[in-house]
């Protein structure tokens, strides 16, 4: 009974997971459409529109209670899930299996952490700047977001080590789009192929679309 009941958390834990991970993945493309309109040329008009509607609409600021949720069960059923794949697997092969194991699945947890450093960073440089925690730039305005973005991306340094991690949550994405749909039930000959392709192109999309920006701003907006 006890084994039974551990197994069925087990997979609760790994379907929560899946849900708040596709949650987030949808998030992530909202998110990468508003970026995006900081390239346009018109003086972050456009951009500044989208995020004031986004930190004036109601029904934003409810949908960004569920994605801190998101956020927090994403990261705490993956922590949770690995610790019991450590200790259930105390020992590590003595022979790995390069075929079957990817760099993605190999260091999820790993890859997952890295990112969750970066996405603190960035709220600090932006959403706890909304909130009122952190002081904007000095002669910014609080609500002055295109300001802050180019002065953020116009840094090498910070620009280089938001590419480089965006690099990772690329491998990332691509890795958990798939795993999510294999644990709501879709691993099947007929659909994996497909969800691979989708997963890698979607992974790819993101991560690509946000490299873009600094880039932009690092080298042709001058």
């Amino acid at each position: 009974m006890d084994s039974k009941l551990l197994q069925f958390s087990s997979i609760s834990k790994k379907l929560i997971m899946a849900l708040a991970g596709l949650f987030l993945i949808v998030f992530l493309l909202v998110h990468l459409a508003i970026n995006l309109l900081l390239l346009m040329n018109d003086s972050g008009l456009l951009y500044s529109q989208a995020v004031k509607f986004m930190t004036t609409n109601i029904i934003i600021k409810i949908f960004e209670i569920f994605l801190f949720g998101g956020f927090i069960i994403h990261i705490l059923v993956g922590v949770v899930l690995q610790i019991k794949n450590w200790i259930s697997r105390p020992v590590g092969y003595y022979v790995m299996n390069k075929s079957k194991t990817s760099f993605s699945s190999k260091y999820m947890i790993w890859t997952g952490l890295i990112i969750f450093v970066f996405l603190a960073i960035h709220f600090m440089n932006f959403y706890f700047v909304k909130l009122g925690i952190v002081e904007p730039p000095a002669g910014v305005s609080v609500h002055d977001f295109y300001t802050m973005a180019i002065l953020l991306f116009s840094n090498k340094i910070y620009s280089f080590i938001y590419i480089l991690l965006l690099i990772l949550l690329g491998f990332h994405l691509n890795h958990a789009f798939q795993s999510a749909f294999q644990t709501l039930g879709f691993n099947h000959n007929r659909y994996t192929p497909a969800l691979k392709i989708i997963g890698t192109i979607y992974s790819v999309i993101v991560a690509g679309g946000f490299i873009i920006i600094p880039i932009y701003f690092m080298f042709f907006n001058n």
